[in-house]
């Protein structure tokens, strides 16, 4: 596949089409998105499944096996054997007590009237796969940040979710000042508006890197800062 990727950014986030139908989409921070068109149903392997529509058989290791446990899983696709195995983590609200109340009080905004618009076409249990506190999922994540980046584990955590909103069209505008702030204006010239936020769907642009300011159709529902000038 060598020389047969093409790379461009769009908002926030650095888009790779590795082949037509395959693309990656980073936010250039802890978030990072595959995209696979239908007709690689069944035909990839490896640490996010097989994309057969069975969850079941997700955990399928390189000698056929399905693994009940995750880790077990996630090791057997070492790429090196003498790479050591990785080991559990702990639980990171009890080794963490005290960033969990930051965590979960700001976690709260996912079940807050914010996404209210979200919540009966984005189920947050159905989403994460059954967790027993719909913002659980989020509270680890957040928690597990101690050791700097705090907010920016947090941001990306509920990012997760808005962009799950933002494909099934629910639209939901969740920054604001204090809470993830996006400083377009930043970049503005004194008196000038040339950049501006996208919320919810950055459309692709053209620019030096993509002339044709075309882009695959997976790239959807990408938030971030836009050049309305944006040829350059």
């Amino acid at each position: 596949m060598e020389g047969s990727s093409h790379v461009h950014r769009m908002g926030a986030f650095i888009v790779v089409t590795v082949v037509p139908g395959l693309v990656l989409m980073w936010d250039q921070k802890t978030s990072l998105y595959i995209k696979l068109s239908p007709e690689f149903q069944g035909r990839v392997c490896g640490l996010c499944g097989n994309y057969d529509g069975d969850s079941q058989n997700d955990f399928t290791t390189p000698f056929q096996d399905i693994m009940a446990d995750v880790l077990e899983f996630g090791n057997s696709w070492k790429v090196s054997s003498s790479c050591p195995n990785s080991k559990r983590i702990p639980d990171p609200i009890a080794s963490n007590s005290y960033r969990a109340s930051w965590a979960n009080k700001q976690c709260r905004i996912i079940n807050s009237v914010t996404f209210q618009s979200c919540h009966s076409q984005v189920t947050m249990g159905g989403w994460m796969d059954g967790w027993i506190d719909d913002t659980l999922f989020y509270i680890k994540d957040s928690s597990a940040c101690d050791t700097g980046g705090d907010c920016e584990c947090f941001c990306t955590s509920v990012a997760a979710y808005a962009k799950a909103c933002n494909e099934v069209g629910a639209c939901v505008r969740w920054r604001t000042p204090n809470i993830c702030p996006i400083f377009c204006d930043f970049y503005n010239a004194p008196g000038g508006c040339e950049w501006y936020c996208k919320h919810c769907r950055v459309p692709c642009m053209k620019t030096c890197k993509n002339p044709s300011g075309t882009s695959s159709n997976l790239t959807t529902a990408l938030e971030g800062m836009l050049d309305q000038w944006h040829v350059f």
